[in-house]
């Protein structure tokens, strides 16, 4: 059938698209998606860090080239569980994001992702921190299924 495509593409009667995740460090952002079903998410790339305006025109680029339609940054709280020093530069990456995208741009605990990717996919490596991004995205998406 003609739209037998479209049948895979929507889950309890909603219609999904791609989340791009985004790990933002100080040297390297690494980035995640989801898969157009918002089940499974995969490491994607890692960029290096050069300013926030245009890390934050690189994301969005990366996403247009995703067709994401939601951006999901990751904010690494303290341990006290509030925003401190990183949450802060990751909430001003988020507002630079506003200022270039219509895209829906979003934030995530990201506590402890590198730990996971690094238990997870072994030593540290190049994609070690778009494996960290592919953590907190796929907790998000567990979060988000009915």
């Amino acid at each position: 059938p003609p739209n037998a495509n479209l049948h895979s593409l929507f889950l309890a009667g909603e219609f999904m698209t791609r989340v791009l995740a985004v790990d933002p460090g100080d040297k390297r952002i690494g980035l995640a998606v989801s898969d157009p079903s918002g089940t499974i998410a995969r490491p994607l790339a890692v960029v290096k860090h050069v300013s926030r305006i245009t890390d934050a025109q690189a994301i969005v680029q990366w996403a247009d080239e995703c067709e994401a339609d939601r951006i999901l940054v990751g904010l690494a709280l303290n341990a006290a569980g509030q925003i401190g020093h990183q949450a802060r530069k990751a909430l001003r990456l988020v507002e630079a994001l506003r200022a270039v995208t219509e895209l829906q741009v979003d934030t995530w605990d990201e506590t402890d992702s590198t730990s996971t990717a690094l238990l997870l996919g072994g030593k540290k490596d190049d994609m070690t921190d778009a494996r960290a991004a592919a953590v907190f995205l796929q907790e998000y998406l567990h979060a988000e299924k009915p």
